[in-house]
């Protein structure tokens, strides 16, 4: 089936549902770049859809499986957000790539440290959608698979120290902590008169 546009000239369906999924998708974009500066206010409402999501649980128990797969989720996007963009480990090996982080040339140059593998905002964006898309499955049955779930509570706890463990014997082997505050300022002596 045609349609015509403004011009006259026929348009296919898939043309204008394209156009429709295009115009939805900016709109979409327009407000995440509008909620980029508001740090606060975002963590804030992971935070309450997170209190959401346990007094959904505690209040309706089940939803076992869908809360361990959040839970690994949430681990993963959280040791990518601790880890550097480029692994030291990879860099001594790589030293002699031309692509690699280097150290400023220039005086107009930053000197940047630590670069997330993870930027914060991308892993505000995607722990966000992880607790909708659980909030949206603890509405259907269908999700709330049996299981015994101390099993599934003991392995995570487990899963959740070892890789801990090995993040933070990475964090201490290469020296590098990946949360700043800021350019440190040093003050010059003081005046001695």
């Amino acid at each position: 089936m045609m349609l015509d546009d403004a011009e006259g000239e026929p348009v296919s369906q898939t043309s204008a549902f394209s156009k429709r999924l295009t115009h939805i998708g900016n709109i979409y974009q327009t407000y995440l770049d509008r909620f980029v500066p508001h740090a606060a206010a975002r963590w804030g409402l992971l935070g309450f859809l997170i209190v959401l999501y346990v007094i959904r649980i505690i209040i309706l128990p089940g939803w076992y499986i869908v809360t361990y797969a959040l839970g690994i989720y949430l681990l993963s996007l959280l040791l990518a957000f601790l880890t550097p963009k480029v692994d030291p480990a990879m860099a001594t090996a790589d030293a002699d790539d031309e692509d690699g982080p280097s150290l400023p040339t220039r005086q107009s140059e930053e000197f940047r440290p630590f670069i997330r593998r993870l930027p914060e905002f991308k892993f505000w964006l995607s722990a966000t959608k992880a607790m909708l898309y659980a909030l949206l499955a603890t509405c259907f049955t269908f999700t709330d698979i049996p299981v015994f779930w101390p099993i599934l509570v003991m392995y995570f706890c487990v899963l959740v120290f070892v890789t801990m463990k090995k993040q933070i014997k990475h964090m201490i082997k290469y020296r590098y902590v990946p949360f700043t505050r800021g350019k440190t300022v040093y003050q010059g002596k003081a005046d001695s008169n």
